[in-house]
């Protein structure tokens, strides 16, 4: 067992999910700030990346400040800044229709992408916690039009304080319901997050963890890419999902407090 906490002992960068992984709403998890000064004292690197669409790193920044964890807004991202990277990458001068919040559409415009609510190219669907009929009812019109349907993440459920609520995924189902067409998911697990996190921190594969709460996007994007990948206890998966499902993770701890102390 020694050797494979060795493993964990010898990563440089800790990829942390937010939201059921480092806090829960605006209620810090216990332990979680230990971990945090853990791995720094140690030499190490964290970087905060949330699927979690609706709001950018300036945001989070304040939300941690709050919370005692002081980062940098380099130190976080989010699926919503994969999305952007993505489309300037691929689709630099397509017109975008954004299903999204104020906070994800001043960020799209900052980086130059170009909003578009009149026959765009392609739709881009959000953690819309603003989403109204409206909304829906012209992403589809568009898709049917041939509109390229891209989403920022496909979580199905945000974690909050009072439970769960309906997240990115659940949006586009019923847009997918509507059309019949599926979107081109970004965030965890895909590669493209992977690329990014990468390109910004210049760590390789073996030097990189996967932590998270969740199976089919934290600890997905490690087993499906040869990354290690540690599940924690304090969100949406418990011992009894793991043990169902065919993903698992290289590692399973209560918490990032537990974590810590085999570091």
């Amino acid at each position: 067992m020694s050797d494979k906490y060795d493993i964990l002992k010898s990563k440089k960068l800790f990829v942390l999910d937010m939201d059921g992984t480092f806090y829960l709403g605006n209620r810090l998890i216990e332990g979680s700030l230990d971990f945090f000064e853990k791995v720094r004292s140690r030499g190490g690197e964290i970087l905060f990346f949330t699927n979690n669409s609706s709001r950018t790193a300036p945001f989070y920044k304040k939300k941690l400040e709050s919370m005692g964890c002081f980062v940098d807004e380099k130190s976080i991202i989010t699926s919503g800044d994969v999305t952007i990277r993505f489309l300037m990458e691929n689709y630099r001068d397509a017109g975008v229709y954004l299903v999204g919040t104020d906070l994800l559409k001043e960020s799209f415009e900052r980086s130059g992408v170009k909003l578009s609510d009149d026959d765009p190219d392609i739709v881009v669907v959000g953690f819309d916690t603003s989403l109204t009929y409206d909304k829906v009812e012209r992403a589809c019109t568009f898709i049917r039009r041939g509109a390229l349907f891209i989403a920022t993440h496909p979580d199905l459920n945000c974690p909050t304080e009072d439970g769960f609520i309906p997240d990115c995924g659940s949006m586009c189902a019923m847009v997918t319901a509507s059309t019949g067409v599926q979107p081109r998911y970004l965030g965890k697990p895909y590669r493209e997050t992977i690329d990014m996190i990468k390109l910004i921190t210049g760590r390789s594969d073996d030097e990189i963890a996967f932590v998270g709460d969740r199976l089919y996007t934290d600890i997905a994007i490690g087993v499906n890419n040869g990354i290690t990948s540690i599940l924690v206890l304090t969100g949406e998966t418990s011992l009894e999902d793991v043990e169902r499902s065919q993903i698992k993770p290289d590692f399973i701890f209560e918490s990032l407090s537990a974590l810590g102390q085999v570091l």
